[in-house]
């Protein structure tokens, strides 16, 4: 019986995030990017296998709408590895928020990440998270300000 409940209770969550994302189409597609309905769903499916993987719970909206707000605008991405790249930027959000031992608030971790993926990593999500990530998951750990 509450294991029914709990499903109710994740569809309709789902369906309000895929309602939430599916609006951001109209600021993205400025930009020449846009996410279908399928990518919207698979987006949301990962977003709970990244919680689920990193031990985190997550209450409101999380963050994908705010990945997608930050990195739309991005001369890295492009329509055909939007979806991707929005996969990946989402795992690692989650990971590195957990590193940073939730010193960083998720505005914070996300211009952070926006700053430096069009920055000194041109858009390379491996040296995203190969290297100015764990800096700044680093220095935060030893009491170090790395946003800067």
């Amino acid at each position: 019986m509450s294991e029914n409940i709990t499903l109710t209770i994740l569809n309709i969550k789902k369906k309000q995030l895929i309602m939430n994302i599916k609006k951001c189409n109209e600021l993205t597609i400025k930009f020449g990017v846009s996410l279908s309905d399928e990518a919207i769903e698979r987006l949301i499916n990962r977003r709970f296998e990244a919680l689920k993987n990193t031990g985190r719970i997550e209450f409101g909206e999380g963050i994908l709408k705010k990945l997608i707000e930050a990195f739309c605008d991005s001369p890295y991405i492009m329509q055909n590895n939007y979806e991707e790249t929005l996969e990946e930027l989402q795992d690692i959000f989650y990971f590195f928020k957990g590193e940073a031992m939730e010193q960083i608030s998720d505005d914070e971790l996300i211009e952070f990440m926006k700053r430096d993926f069009d920055g000194k990593c041109q858009g390379s999500i491996e040296y995203l998270s190969g290297t100015s990530l764990e800096e700044l998951c680093r220095g935060t750990r030893y009491g170090l300000n790395g946003l800067e």
